[in-house]
């Protein structure tokens, strides 16, 4: 499974929680969904949780948090 293209899920608006990072057209932050992964929820359990995002977005946070954890 090749890992998903954060850049097309992942926005950093200074208009929308203070420039966090969010899934983009929602109000989402990507700690958020990554924070719920890492407290043992499942990406099913994440969307059904979140209904305005979708099992890509979902991956798409992982993939930033991954990519940030690499270049920090």
């Amino acid at each position: 499974m090749s890992r998903t293209n954060w850049q097309n899920f992942v926005t950093i608006d200074p208009e929308i929680h203070h420039g966090e990072p969010c899934i983009k057209g929602t109000r989402v932050p990507v700690a958020m969904l990554v924070g719920s992964i890492a407290d043992g929820m499942t990406i099913e359990e994440v969307v059904n949780e979140y209904p305005q995002v979708t099992t890509e977005a979902v991956r798409a946070a992982l993939a930033y948090a991954a990519d940030c954890g690499r270049y920090n």
